[in-house]
């Protein structure tokens, strides 16, 4: 029982990738407020998500934004992602740019034999060159899963009629990831790509598909 809780974990742990809305700092106008996003990712499988971002009117650029991801696969809605939070440009030397982003998730993951409900953080730091018209950057996240719902199916109970379903804590695991992004920008379009690898938070264990690649397009009005 332990190894299969061990391997569900595991599992809910590798859509752990922090897939975040990319944003040019250096393009986003003044007078531009609205973010909204789509992006195709492979995330330890095909993953489809979409974005909504509102530019805050401070004094360091801040964007508050929402996001909804799911895997590709034959049912709707058993798994999907869905986050919280917002991004802020910390610091800026000419076109150099440090940006940081926090978000709450809210994840859910179903099989045959078991249904997860998960809340956890990420954390990114983002540092980079920015041109009106394009952008390079290196990443920096962590992603940790905090509490978890367990469901078990009928199934699961013929084998340990024992288990009860509910709230598990401590925390579950978490997941860090690396990697480069970029993109290009014209009139209110971005057209931007991530790619990384990831690991888990003991630093020597990788998962089945140790990297994650996304393409994004961002629509400002």
């Amino acid at each position: 029982m332990t190894q299969l809780i061990i391997a569900i974990l595991l599992w809910l742990l590798s859509f752990t990738t922090t897939l975040a809305q990319t944003i040019n700092w250096k393009n986003l106008k003044k007078e531009e407020k609205h973010l909204l996003n789509a992006t195709v990712g492979w995330e330890h499988g095909l993953v489809y998500g979409v974005a909504y971002g509102y530019k805050l009117k401070t004094k360091l650029p801040i964007v508050v934004d929402a996001s909804f991801s799911i895997p590709s696969g034959e049912t709707v809605f058993d798994d999907f992602k869905t986050k919280i939070g917002g991004q802020i440009n910390v610091y800026q030397i000419n076109n150099f740019h440090f940006n940081a982003s926090l978000h709450g998730i809210y994840r859910r993951y179903e099989n045959p034999l078991v249904t997860l409900q998960n809340f956890g953080a990420d954390a990114t730091v983002v540092i980079g060159y920015y041109k009106p018209k394009w952008f390079t950057a290196i990443e920096l996240g962590f992603d940790k899963a905090i509490v978890t719902h367990f469901k078990h199916t009928e199934i699961y109970r013929e084998v340990y009629p024992a288990v009860k379903d509910g709230w598990y804590e401590p925390s579950t695991g978490g997941n860090a990831n690396y990697g480069i992004q970029g993109g290009y920008s014209f009139h209110r379009n971005d057209i931007t790509l991530r790619l990384g690898k990831v690991i888990s938070q003991d630093f020597k264990t990788e998962p089945m598909v140790p990297f994650y690649i996304q393409l994004g397009y961002n629509y400002k009005l």
